[in-house]
């Protein structure tokens, strides 16, 4: 889902900045400044609470929908940023020689799963109601060895993994919900189906002889999932339809699991094995469900009153976080000058609660909660290092021009949850776009006109400090690491925009930028490449597994897909102009760079999937074709981009063409 940019050039957003100015009048902010400061609770290692009865749990959700209707929350889990590039599979023993790219994950030993893996001699891929196994290597006899089809329309794979013995496959089930004893006619008449997250386990030892060996399931949608080793967690969310069960006291459907190597029935969880957080009740479940594929034991599934967005988890811990917005009451109607009138809108408190999960082999146990100020971007905020738990929060109001504008923050956490150090106020109405921290550095990118990369020093947790700031055109959604001195940063240029009560600015084509931080108090933008025009958009700035990077190889690449401007456009398209005009569509495929320190940015080649004249077919927009390379990786000597309807080989030197396997046949 693309992010709302502050700098977003379509008609609604200058109608929300205009409604901002008419909301909040800057010389109305004084008035109206009451429970602006967010407070924290203390951190606590007590056990969770358990809820027990129903009667228990109504009260939970009574309290909840009350707390809701004054403002609204949401809970999110992340998973942890490092230091160093994603880190290499082991390659099975099969191919125990042979060098291949892994998935870009955040936490080496943690991996994630993706739509595309490799062992090193075939590609595993979802693509639709499918799961596409290849041989493809050597480059130049890629074929496909086996589909496992998953028919009926009930199930859709997503997310795969692969190791020596296993693979998993994950996506969502659609089930039948059964009625309650009090359900009327239509409604048994009419069944409903809620999904679940559904995963089955493949053993791949023989490639001719693969066979499914294991299916788990857990109730709701899917958040995310992680493995490490043989250990494999999967996190869902089942949303609680609260009302009947209130209101009208029937019976409570308490969400399910399966595990078929003890049972192909589902489970209930009771009341009595599922707790909740004191101070956030959500009116949804959070599941976690840990399972060693190796050993013969049931799946463990944990279940809390809570709901989740993302999943952060270094080795040893997972942590959930739950962010709360809590907002005063809006005051009356007031008159500006003239005739016109506006409500003036209090300050907004956020915090951001931290629990903590200790990660077994086949389990997960609950280890203390903690709480910051301000809201989480994503997973990349959050980053476990020596002990302690580094977050980079904003708090505050956009709009705002008072002292309640937003404010970005770095908070170190030790390992009771506690606040050890923090920094606040940093770069005051704007909010964070990017964060990655790196060892005993953090680098966070704040944007509302210019892209201000800060270098913090974390090396002192009880005191973290700012080094230094560069600020230029431009914002990074991405931060990669290159080395312990650079930065490659993911995003989109900008031009500001000239007119004084027009405080944005409007992006442009897509930016990439090598950033040299040797020198920490001046960092400097050592290289950097524009790709394309205004529309301009890469899967790498919503998702970094979309990323292939090997600094060793001298390698980058990434799909994208260009728009381009026509001559007379591109004259107009000045910090003047009113709406600078989109580009039309011109490419999609892979962009496939070389980048050392001392050449930067060397385009080396453009690879596309899409026939000759698609360009001429699309007119001025493009889709999400099948056609649209979605991965780029190695094996040994040959690079691959991969599409759902096909897979071409080039040589990693020369980037000549090798092979091609049409998967559409």
């Amino acid at each position: 889902m693309k992010k709302l940019r502050w700098l977003t050039g379509t008609l609604s957003a200058l109608m929300i900045t205009a409604a901002a100015f008419l909301f909040f009048p800057p010389d109305s902010f004084a008035t109206d400044v009451s429970n602006a400061k967010s407070t924290v609770s203390p951190p606590s290692t007590e056990p969770l609470p358990v809820i027990g009865t129903e009667e228990k749990l109504r009260q939970l959700l009574k309290k909840a929908s009350e707390q809701q209707q004054a403002f609204g929350r949401g809970v999110m889990v992340f998973e942890q940023a490092t230091a160093a590039p994603a880190a290499k599979a082991e390659a099975p023993a099969m191919a125990e020689q042979r060098d291949y790219s892994a998935t870009n994950v955040q936490v080496q030993g943690v991996d994630e799963g993706d739509v595309i893996k490799t062992d090193g001699t075939y590609l595993y891929q979802a693509s639709g109601e499918n799961v596409v196994i290849t041989r493809a290597y050597p480059a130049t006899d890629m074929k496909i060895v086996k589909t496992l089809r998953f028919d009926g329309g009930t199930f859709m794979p997503s997310e795969l993994y692969v190791d020596d013995s296993h693979l998993v496959v994950i996506g969502t089930s659609s089930t039948r919900t059964i009625p309650s004893k009090k359900a009327s006619a239509a409604e048994i008449a009419q069944p409903t189906y809620s999904p679940t997250v559904h995963a089955y386990v493949y053993d791949i030892r023989d490639k001719a002889h693969i066979a499914k060996v294991r299916e788990l399931e857990l109730d709701g949608s899917y958040v995310s999932s992680r493995k490490i080793g043989s250990s494999l967690y999967l996190v869902s969310s089942k949303y609680l339809d609260y009302y009947p069960f209130v209101e009208r006291k029937e019976p409570m459907e308490m969400p399910v699991f399966r595990d078929s190597k003890q049972s192909e029935e589902y489970q209930s969880i009771s009341l009595k094995d599922t707790r909740y957080f004191p101070d956030r009740v959500e009116p949804n479940y959070l599941l976690i469900g840990a399972v060693n594929l190796d050993a013969n034991k049931e799946m463990k599934v944990s279940s809390y009153l809570g709901s989740g967005e993302n999943v952060y988890a270094s080795t040893d811990h997972l942590y959930v976080t739950l962010t709360q917005w809590e907002q005063a009451p809006v005051q009356p109607m007031a008159k500006m000058a003239g005739d016109s009138f506006f409500r003036v809108m209090p300050p907004s408190n956020q915090t951001s609660s931290i629990y903590k999960f200790a990660l077994k082999a086949d389990a997960v146990s609950y280890e203390g909660k903690g709480e910051v100020p301000g809201t989480i971007l994503n997973q990349f905020s959050l980053d476990e290092h020596n002990g302690y738990l580094r977050i980079a929060t904003t708090n505050g109001d956009l709009f705002r021009t008072d002292e309640h504008t937003s404010k970005n923050n770095i908070y170190v956490l030790d390992e009771k949850l506690t606040i050890a150090g923090k920094l606040e106020g940093i770069a005051p109405g704007e909010k964070i776009y990017s964060a990655r921290f790196m060892g005993d550095r953090a680098y966070m990118v704040t944007f509302k006109k210019v892209d201000p990369l800060f270098v913090i020093d974390l090396k002192q947790p009880r005191a973290p400090k700012i080094l230094g700031a560069l600020k230029i055109p431009g914002y990074s959604d991405y931060l990669h690491p290159y080395d312990e001195n650079h930065v490659i940063g993911f995003g989109k240029d900008t031009i500001e925009a000239m007119d004084s009560k027009r405080n944005f600015a409007w992006y442009q084509g897509m930016k990439i930028a090598l950033f040299d931080v040797t020198d920490v108090t001046h960092p400097v933008e050592q290289f950097k490449e524009i790709i394309g025009d205004r529309g301009t958009d890469s899967e790498l700035l919503r998702d970094h597994r979309a990323l292939l990077f090997s600094r060793e190889k001298n390698l980058l690449a990434f799909p994208v897909t260009v728009m381009t401007l026509k001559p007379e456009d591109k004259e107009k398209n000045t910090a003047s102009t009113d709406f600078p005009a989109y580009g039309e569509f011109s490419f999609q495929g892979a962009y496939v760079y070389s980048l050392d320190l001392k050449n930067g940015f060397q385009l080396r080649k453009k690879i596309t999937h899409l026939a000759p004249d698609a360009a001429q077919k699309a007119g001025a927009n493009w889709y999400d074709s099948n056609d649209n390379i979605q991965r780029i990786l190695y094996i040994d000597d040959a690079l691959y981009t991969v599409s759902p309807t096909k897979i071409k080989a080039f040589s990693m030197t020369t980037l000549a063409q090798q092979g091609e396997l049409d998967l559409a046949k």
